[in-house]
């Protein structure tokens, strides 16, 4: 099995509950803004996860559509989203079960880029937010900087959560970033895998031109920092020219 398809399930939930609504709000009203997104726009929130950024979308008042893979994930999200209007789909980011140019923008935030081993199937993705995003559409991808990651990253920490002990465990692998989770409590202990491959910004926008995504900027946080080497994030917008 994936490690995408084995680790997005209940432990995940107490892995990054830390992850709120509050951040997901505040990252949102940044994306908004630099989209130009306006009410009544459709934006697929790709990889919705829980809903988090769903949720805040559509408190922007945006047609909101979440997808993700993770029918745990999935549940979590309608249950917040009760009473509003956002559509949650099940699906493979891959092959996106909507039809061409159906969307204003599409975004796909924390780090949920990179999970497959081959280049192409990365590019999959890239492929379909054009195809999904109607011409003169925006998109925006919230990534990992690779060079900070390099540098930066941190091979074990350990926290005690709800009774729960978490430990977490990272390396570089070549061009890959991967995370050890640990979950102990009085079942036993659980392990789970993660595994992002890392690309540089180059990179990045190649694939993204490749894929026929125009790059406007890149950004190294949500507080709208130019980015550069030692920037915590890597964050892309631009549009679909068709």
């Amino acid at each position: 099995m994936p490690w995408y398809e084995e680790s997005f399930g209940e432990d995940y939930l107490l892995v990054y509950r830390h992850r709120n609504r509050a951040r997901a709000g505040r990252e949102v009203q940044a994306a908004a803004g630099w989209l130009d997104l306006e009410q009544g726009e459709s934006v697929l929130d790709l990889c919705c996860g829980t809903g988090r950024h769903s949720i805040a979308l559509d408190d922007l008042g945006l047609k909101v559509t979440g997808m993700d893979l993770s029918s745990v994930l999935l549940q979590v999200a309608r249950e917040s989203s009760r009473g509003r209007k956002i559509e949650y789909v099940q699906g493979d980011m891959r092959k996106l079960p909507f039809t061409d140019g159906v969307f204003d923008a599409v975004l796909n935030l924390f780090t949920s880029f990179g999970y497959f081993t081959e280049d192409d199937e990365n590019e999959k993705v890239l492929s379909e937010m054009a195809r999904v995003t109607r011409n003169g559409g925006r998109f925006l991808v919230d990534f990992l900087n690779r060079k900070a990651v390099e540098s930066n990253l941190v091979p074990r920490s350990e926290r005690e959560q709800e009774g729960n002990r978490i430990l977490e465990e990272r390396w570089i692998d070549g061009d890959f970033v991967r995370k050890k989770i640990t979950v102990t409590d009085h079942k036993g202990e659980r392990h789970y895998q993660e595994r992002v491959k890392m690309y540089d910004r180059d990179r990045m926008l190649a694939m993204m031109e490749a894929a026929g995504l125009t790059v406007d900027q890149v950004r190294g946080d949500f507080n709208g920092s130019t980015y550069s080497e030692d920037s915590p994030r890597m964050i892309i917008t631009g549009r679909v020219e068709r």
